[in-house]
């Protein structure tokens, strides 16, 4: 039997957890995260109640399978947990109560998503391939009331509606998806758009703009392309298998 094996027959949950941890370390690589904040998780049972978390205070870039936290989002006292940082505890939670088809989900404070999310018109022309694949599937949040808790996180759980990808105005961006794959695709297929964006409008040029019929044909192109999120994640844990392994620990 194998060392992966082993793993997984002492816990189920070890293909999940690999994934998860791994998602956070190339976070760190692409310079996504923020400090020891911001936060992933992602559900494991099928009411998509109980989820793996990342802990506070251990940086993305050292995450490990074992760090991650089991945490029930109809138990409270998970946040008198010194590792359960509680904007991360009341906006994922929250998360996994309300909308349980979000199995898993990525909260960052990215650069250029950051600053599309900024911005009064935090719209995204269909400019790109990239921007085009987001055309009219982004829900835009543009009512910020301060850091995630308690209320406010609540409230987010209502702007997401059927989309995958939440930019949260004035605050990140959040992408959801069946998978960690799936969702971390999205997330880093969408700070490419906001970077192609932001970059074209610091040039004070006029956009080239493409009609909506062409914005919405590359947008369902995207998505009978499903198998490269996976083809993409597998890439990068490939790469991780051969100069960070201890994340598979």
């Amino acid at each position: 039997m194998s060392v992966t094996e082993m793993k997984t027959a002492s816990d189920p949950h070890q293909q999940k957890r690999e994934d998860l941890a791994a998602a956070l370390r190339w976070a760190a690589r692409y310079d996504w995260h923020e400090g020891v904040a911001n936060h992933f998780s992602l559900a494991i049972d099928p009411e998509g109640k109980q989820f793996l978390l990342n802990p506070y205070g251990v940086h993305f870039s050292r995450m490990r399978a074992s760090d991650l936290l089991l945490l029930d989002a109809n138990n409270p006292a998970s946040i008198e947990s010194d590792l359960v940082e509680p904007t991360a505890w009341c906006i994922h939670g929250a998360m996994h109560r309300n909308l349980p088809q979000a199995r898993c989900i990525l909260h960052v404070h990215p650069r250029w998503a950051t600053a599309l999310s900024s911005l009064r018109d935090a719209s995204m022309p269909p400019i790109d391939q990239n921007t085009m694949r987001y055309f009219n599937r982004i829900a835009v949040d543009d009512g910020f009331d301060g850091m995630g808790l308690d209320e406010e996180a609540e409230r987010l759980t209502t702007m997401l509606g059927n989309k995958s990808v939440l930019l949260m105005g004035n605050h990140g961006v959040m992408t959801v998806g069946e998978t960690v794959a799936q969702a971390f695709d999205l997330l880093y297929y969408f700070e490419r758009a906001c970077e192609n964006l932001i970059t074209a409008l610091s040039s004070g040029r006029e956009l080239r703009v493409v009609f909506d019929a062409i914005a919405e044909k590359t947008a369902q192109q995207w998505e009978e392309m499903p198998w490269m999120a996976d083809a993409h994640f597998d890439a990068l844990k490939r790469i991780l298998d051969e100069e960070e392994p201890a994340y598979r620990d």
